[in-house]
């Protein structure tokens, strides 16, 4: 079989970036999938250890690594540090969604922020910090 060969683009084109996805590390990836289905993703899982969650146009990654236990960071903690951001169409609709879920815990409810947000967060039970928000109305 031949090396492959780089791909070399023409100069003077630039490329367009489509998306992101977020990639948690978990320790146990089957106790985790659960919850997010839970919460309304869908769980594509490759066995031993990664899994796709897809809610409409959000995915985010699952990665197991065995032993692994998220480092403390105080300093985050401190600050309110978030994981992922993910926007919504219905925020309040959504708030409803998740209370009426039992293992789901709101970390902070619905808050209209000075940048023009109205968001509210849950945290995962490997410590990683969702927030949901929408544009606020005037």
């Amino acid at each position: 079989m031949a090396d492959a060969q780089p791909v070399i683009q023409p100069k003077g084109k630039s490329a367009s970036l489509l998306s992101s996805t977020v990639v948690f590390l978990v320790r146990n990836i089957e106790a985790i999938i659960p919850w997010y289905e839970g919460i309304g993703f869908e769980a594509s899982y490759f066995p031993p250890g990664f899994c796709i969650l897809r809610r409409g146009g959000v995915r985010i990654f699952l990665q197991q690594q065995d032993g692994y236990s998220r480092p403390e960071d105080p300093a985050a903690d401190d600050r309110g540090a978030w994981n992922v951001y993910i926007e919504t169409d219905n925020v309040a609709a959504l708030i409803d969604e998740f209370s009426s879920r039992p293992n789901v815990t709101i970390t902070r409810g619905l808050t209209r922020q000075a940048y023009g947000q109205t968001e509210f967060e849950v945290t995962d039970p490997n410590g990683y910090v969702l927030v949901f928000a929408q544009p606020s109305t005037p």
